[in-house]
């Protein structure tokens, strides 16, 4: 069995190889080709160029770098078009991924399998029926989506969400981080202003201004900022100065030991200020009550804003079909009012708590990992119909 896959960014790459694991278990003679990172490649993809050459975020980021994108685009439908393989799965970044659907699609009858359905659901749904020219199978990370994809005549597996298998710090992890920062019993905020340096150069200073709002009204509550790797130094600059003397963690600092860190820093808070995104999912895993903040470039602002389907773009309240998690979106991301809701999240978190872990159940906690689920599905569907 042949498989060409494509990944282009870290969260894809650990959808990527999460599925080969489970390909291989099913299918022990399976050979890989495709692109992707450290750990498609250790589960044996020779990658095809660097994934991060395709990873691109917001309007701004595509037009400027579209001509190289184009071009990695075209080599890589025709690689593996005279690769020939038995499925084409692409994992995420539609940008790029479904530009390299439509041109195999319309050179071969490979099976195409994409992994990540779109948001079709909160903006733009059109997307799907696009996707359904090029398309025959999508693997949906997210239980209320097939339908949608269904709609536009395509497969559609839910395989469940890779957070619900991430592990989680045990109490006795959450009560010596606290121990090492002398924390004690204060109450634990943490700051999370994003992974990308765009996100965190337009979010470090709202964020502090909330610190200083925090710190004002409840001075017993300690600060801690879990940086991202990619931004940890930009992190080191931007948060030093806030009030209340935070604990930044830097996973430079920390080397193997720093998801251990991040993990534990997640269960010994009491409350989260996170910017929008998966790390809703994962303080959700935590159990850790949130609110969610979140601004962008003016022209992506200008787009979504005017396209966007839904009333929240919050996880936890789409999945719990539920509104526990304040947000703060666009020009809505303002100090004073996300103060006041994290204080008022910490005062009364439980109806937070009931929505995550209804959350965490819907996405498949308790069930078979999700590498595994998708391995079945894309087996599945190459057997065709019953």
């Amino acid at each position: 069995m042949r498989v060409f896959i494509t990944a282009g960014e870290p969260s894809g790459d650990r959808l990527g190889a999460a599925l080969m694991n489970g390909l291989r278990d099913m299918a022990p003679d399976v050979q890989f080709s495709g692109i992707g990172g450290d750990l498609m490649i250790g589960e044996g993809l020779d990658s095809l160029f660097p994934m991060d050459e395709i990873s691109v975020m917001g309007v701004a980021e595509i037009l400027r770098r579209y001509g190289a994108l184009r071009a990695r685009v075209r080599q890589t439908a025709e690689a593996v078009i005279a690769a020939a393989p038995d499925v084409l799965i692409t994992v995420d970044l539609p940008e790029f991924s479904l530009r390299v659907a439509r041109l195999v699609r319309q050179a071969s009858d490979i099976r195409i399998v994409h992994y990540v359905a779109p948001t079709v659901w909160a903006w733009r749904p059109g997307r799907a029926a696009r996707m359904a020219r090029h398309v025959d199978q999508v693997l949906a990370l997210l239980p209320f989506e097939p339908p949608y994809m269904e709609a536009a005549g395509m497969r559609c597996d839910f395989v469940g969400h890779p957070l619900v298998t991430e592990p989680v710090a045990t109490p006795d992890e959450a009560a010596r981080f606290r121990a090492a920062h002398a924390i004690a019993d204060r109450p634990v905020a943490l700051m999370l202003p994003g992974s990308r340096k765009s996100e965190v150069a337009r979010l470090a200073p709202i964020f502090g201004e909330v610190a200083a709002r925090l710190q004002a009204r409840r001075p017993d509550l300690q600060l801690v900022i879990p940086a991202a790797g990619p931004v940890a130094q930009m992190v080191q600059d931007l948060c030093a100065g806030w009030a209340g003397d935070p604990v930044i963690l830097d996973p430079r600092e920390a080397g193997d030991f720093a998801p251990a860190q991040k993990r534990a820093a997640f269960g010994a808070a009491d409350v989260a200020l996170a910017a929008s995104g998966t790390v809703s999912l994962e303080l959700a895993a935590a159990n850790t009550p949130m609110v969610i903040g979140y601004d962008m470039g003016w022209l992506s602002r200008q787009i979504i804003g005017r396209l966007l389907l839904v009333d929240t773009v919050t996880l936890v309240n789409l999945v719990s079909e539920t509104r526990t998690v304040p947000e703060f979106i666009g020009r809505n991301c303002r100090p004073g009012p996300i103060a006041d809701a994290l204080l008022a999240v910490l005062e009364l978190p439980q109806a937070q708590s009931d929505a995550m872990q209804l959350t965490m159940q819907r996405l498949g906690r308790g069930g078979p990992p999700p590498g595994q689920r998708a391995a079945w599905a894309v087996l599945d569907g190459l057997r065709g119909p019953a």
